[in-house]
């Protein structure tokens, strides 16, 4: 092979860091020349102002003054014409327009729709716990925050103010701790501003991160659904009939009287509720290692029991989440407590629910088929 070839060769074991493919494969290799040993080389970026630019410098770099008779490497950056990044849009959605591909009947990606009756349950904090732990173990793993007017999980893995790469009508999700992640919040013109959507607006918006965000090969979605049962959680049965509901509780009594209502809504519009999970349980005094239980007890138990009930087949409890002011700590900085106190009781709660989440089998159990 010529030092041309090999260089070539070289270049296809570097993969964009947004995209996952190599950059022979993504057409980003403009031209390869060799002038005694000094590599020149043109790399098209997607952008102008590609974030991964300095990331690509230095694989690039890496690669090429591996490959014999190089010792110098130059790099030039160039930018796609619009011909050129829909090549890359054609690429990634094999040939196909903006779709829904969690939709698609031979998608093996779990989505689970995350929900709570009410507000203040810990529901977001523990979707970005699921999701990292469950990325630790392992597996390739998206959050999608659909929690439009109450997001906050940019905040939770750390990407305040991070926007993400946009190819044309198609963005690149930003990932954190090894999860691909999405939110309405990185799409406004400042944090602060509110958004006030309603009805079909709010369906279109969560069809839309849903369609034009190239999330890849995934193995788990998470959905951050805002609290309650408004429009977004019947607008996610509607345009992914195969989504799960996990739904999340307190141990007050009252607490599980409301958070039925949201696994009563995900059953009507025929989606499969697959557990209850309990937060802000009991927790051990640093002392004495005495149980306190702020909150009550028997919340998750009731939940479980109401909904298992009305389905006619096992709602299980997953696990309760001990009240944890490090598993707050660990949201307001950015680094989710099964990161940041892997040992801490809630992580290691956390660790046993992703635990029984990935191990559980497929059932039809509650599940309406449609069949005549």
């Amino acid at each position: 092979m010529t030092t041309v070839e090999l260089i070539h060769t070289a270049l296809a074991s570097v993969h964009d860091p947004e995209l996952h493919r190599s950059l022979p494969e993504l057409g980003m290799v403009k031209s390869v020349e060799v002038t005694g040993s000094t590599a020149k080389l043109e790399i098209l970026l997607t952008i102008s102002g590609c974030p991964m630019r300095d990331r690509l410098q230095k694989d690039i770099t890496e690669a090429v003054i591996a490959v014999p008779e190089i010792a110098a490497v130059e790099i030039s950056f160039g930018v796609m014409d619009e011909a050129q990044r829909a090549n890359i849009k054609k690429l990634l959605r094999n040939g196909r327009e903006s779709f829904i591909s969690f939709a698609q009947k031979d998608s093996l990606t779990r989505v689970i729709g995350v929900a709570s009756g009410k507000g203040g349950v810990g529901k977001s904090s523990l979707t970005a716990n699921l999701a990292v732990a469950s990325a630790q173990k392992g597996l390739r793993v998206g959050i999608l925050d659909a929690d439009v007017y109450g997001h906050s999980i940019p905040r939770l893995m750390g990407l305040i103010g991070q926007r993400p790469t946009a190819i044309d009508q198609m963005f690149i999700p930003l990932e954190s701790f090894g999860v691909k992640t999405v939110s309405m919040e990185m799409f406004k013109p400042e944090r602060s501003d509110a958004i006030a959507y309603r009805g079909p607006l709010l369906h279109r918006v969560l069809e839309q991160l849903l369609s034009d965000a190239y999330w890849g090969d995934l193995d788990i979605l998470y959905i951050d659904l805002p609290p309650g049962t408004g429009d977004l959680a019947i607008s996610l049965g509607q345009l992914v009939p195969s989504s799960e509901i996990l739904v999340i509780t307190t141990p007050q009594i009252a607490a599980a009287e409301v958070a039925e209502r949201a696994g009563r809504i995900a059953h009507q519009i025929h989606q499969r509720v697959i557990g209850v999970i309990e937060n802000m349980s009991a927790y051990p005094c640093a002392k004495c290692g005495e149980l306190t239980s702020l909150f009550g007890e028997g919340g998750g138990e009731e939940t479980s029991r109401r909904l298992t009930q009305l389905i006619g087949g096992e709602v299980p409890l997953l696990g309760k989440i001990p009240f944890s002011p490090q598993l707050r700590e660990g949201g307001d900085s950015g680094a989710p407590v099964v990161v940041s106190a892997p040992d801490s009781p809630s992580a290691r709660a956390i660790n046993e629910i992703v635990a029984k989440l990935i191990l559980r089998e497929k059932s039809l159990l509650g599940v309406r088929l449609g069949l005549a």
